[in-house]
This record gives C-alpha cells, sequence and structure tokens, in this order.
C-alpha cells in the first residue's frame, strides 16, 4: 500500500475519503481484513438500492481508465450492484469500513449467495462525506484500487452505496468480478 494510501485509510480527521482495495480474490480469502476501519458509531443507516444510473456512471468511468491501459470494458451487473449495495449498508450500520461483511465474510462468499460464481472478484471500499464522482476519482488515483480496476479478466461491475448513522458519512463499495 503506497503512503498516500495508508495516510488515506488510516486518518480520522473530519472530512478526509477513506479507502481500502481488497485484492483479486481467486478463493476465500485471508483470515483477517487489515485495514477495516471504525469510521463513526454504528446504527441505523440509510440503505440505498442498487442504482442503474450510479453503476452506468461507475461501469463508464473505470473503462475509460481499462481504455487508456487497451483492457477490455466492463459491463454493469445488476447482481453485482446488489452485492455491493448491501456491503455498503452493512458496513454502514456497523459504522466500519472493511471488507468482511457481518454474515458473509469476502466479496465471493457475498456474490456467491447472490448466486453468481466468480472465477475472479476485487472489490473496492470507501468511506467519507464524498459522492460517486469523487469516490470514482480516487479510486482512479489510487495504486491499490487502480489494481483492481485494471485486472484484465474482470468483466462485470457493480457500486453500491448507505449512509451511516451519522447521516452524512457515505460507504461505498464496488466489486469487480468475472463468471466461471
Amino acid at each position: 500500500m503506497s503512503d498516500r494510501n495508508r495516510w488515506l485509510a488510516g486518518t480520522l480527521l473530519g472530512g478526509v475519503l477513506m479507502i481500502a482495495a481488497c485484492a483479486p480474490e481467486p478463493g476465500d480469502g485471508p483470515a483477517t481484513d487489515p485495514y477495516a476501519v471504525q469510521v463513526a458509531e454504528a446504527g441505523d443507516a440509510e440503505c440505498i438500492a442498487a442504482s442503474s444510473e450510479a453503476n452506468r456512471i461507475g461501469v463508464a468511468a473505470t473503462n475509460r481508465a481499462r481504455a487508456r491501459q487497451g483492457l477490455p470494458p466492463m459491463q454493469p451487473d445488476p447482481v453485482l450492484a446488489e452485492v455491493a449495495a448491501r456491503h455498503a449498508c452493512d458496513m454502514a450500520k456497523r459504522g466500519r469500513m472493511t471488507h468482511f461483511g457481518s454474515r458473509a465474510r469476502m466479496p465471493s462468499d457475498r456474490a456467491k449467495r447472490m448466486n453468481y460464481q466468480p472465477m475472479i472478484i476485487a472489490e473496492n471500499i470507501a468511506a467519507g462525506p464524498y459522492d460517486l464522482q469523487r469516490v470514482l476519482l480516487e479510486w482512479n488515483r489510487s495504486e491499490g484500487h487502480l489494481e483492481n480496476i485494471m485486472q484484465p479478466l474482470v468483466r462485470d461491475y457493480g457500486i453500491g452505496q448507505a449512509i451511516g448513522a451519522d447521516g452524512r458519512t457515505r460507504y461505498w463499495s464496488a466489486v469487480y468480478a468475472a463468471r466461471k
């Protein structure tokens, strides 16, 4: 993880965007999430339904970055959008930015529960008072997040968000995958 990403993931000053990337996961993931951060108090969150518009915007930004590297485009996938939205909601309810879900440990587990059988899967997450455009910009500027975005084998994309109990912290999850 670069110094910039370490700073972004570890700083809890007001207004700082915190981001973390889960490397491509061919099978079961690691036993712990070294980048988990308690962002805010746990509580009632506003869980936002997966949005085809957010997925259209997100996949377009992702595909622009991939095209610069000569990689094939991804397509928005409604199942992965739902996987991402549910994980964002789970993080928001716990006030915790983490790749580990409360019921499904890793992105592959969450996708399989929704009948998406991944050959490869990766996840980017973020938390902070920022909108979709800012989160996409930061992921495209971050070495670790770009590694997920630039995985040659991924073809499907989904993004989701939720708002934490404090009413201002947005939790984001983006999933990049390819089916078996």
